[in-house]
């Protein structure tokens, strides 16, 4: 039997989220799954709520934040790492064109992976760079398919519009010509990690000239397959 930590509040805390982790619940229902007092385990979701760790379905009940599923993918990471370098290579060397993987960071997205174009006009994102959220192909995968309020606050003063993002979800890559940076355009597609969720995007760029205004014509097959390589290197049991 688990003793605790012996820091109260935090046990506290953690066996809310243990008793989410079978699915939403009323506040009764947590009470009895917790054994905690009704204003406690209250008070503790709410607080939760508070740091998007807890939030709540069209029900009204508790259910687990996003927050949740953002540590988890960070704590992914260096798989992902590990993982996106022969696949990046491999999709590099078919298109031509440098190739690279996302991850959003708060209101940026970071390039965590990339292989580059080795001769010619090329555009070159090296690991570790920022990018904004506001404009981009990959920009638009990672904000896709947000949950609908974080998605809302993502599109201010964005570059594309809520009618693009649906699109996106539809045909399940995204384009953009011109948008991050003049005379470049893109290609990218999510890499989902455990229940499907979007932790990165796979991104195909290079100068307009050899990708077109419309990249995706060029490069989405080899793009959505390099995207299912990595979700199911993400996914595989170890």
């Amino acid at each position: 039997m688990d003793k605790g930590s012996g820091v109260g509040v935090l046990d506290k805390a953690a066996s809310v989220l243990n008793a989410l982790e079978s699915g939403p619940m009323t506040l009764a229902a947590l009470v009895a799954a917790t054994g905690l007092a009704r204003p406690t385990a209250h008070r503790l979701a709410v607080a939760l709520e508070h740091h998007r760790l807890v939030s709540r379905d069209i029900s009204g009940r508790f259910v687990l934040g996003p927050r949740c599923g953002e540590l988890a993918a960070a704590a992914g990471e260096d798989r992902l790492v590990a993982v996106a370098g022969p696949v990046l290579t491999a999709l590099q060397e078919q298109t031509g064109e440098s190739t690279q993987v996302y991850r959003r960071q708060g209101d940026n997205r970071v390039c965590v992976a990339a292989v580059e174009r080795a001769v010619g006009l090329r555009d070159s994102i090296p690991v570790g760079t920022a990018l904004s959220m506001a404009a981009g192909s990959a920009a638009q995968v990672l904000l896709a398919w947000e949950e609908p309020e974080r998605m809302h606050k993502g599109l201010r003063g964005a570059k594309f519009t809520a009618p693009n993002l649906a699109a996106v979800r539809r045909r399940g890559w995204a384009a953009s010509v011109g948008e991050r940076e003049a005379g470049v355009a893109s290609v990218s597609a999510p890499v989902r990690g455990p229940g499907a969720k979007v932790v990165a995007a796979v991104s195909i760029s290079g100068p307009i000239e050899r990708l077109t205004r419309q990249p995706g014509r060029l490069h989405a097959p080899a793009l959505l397959a390099a995207a299912a390589r990595l979700s199911e290197a993400l996914t595989r049991p170890s």
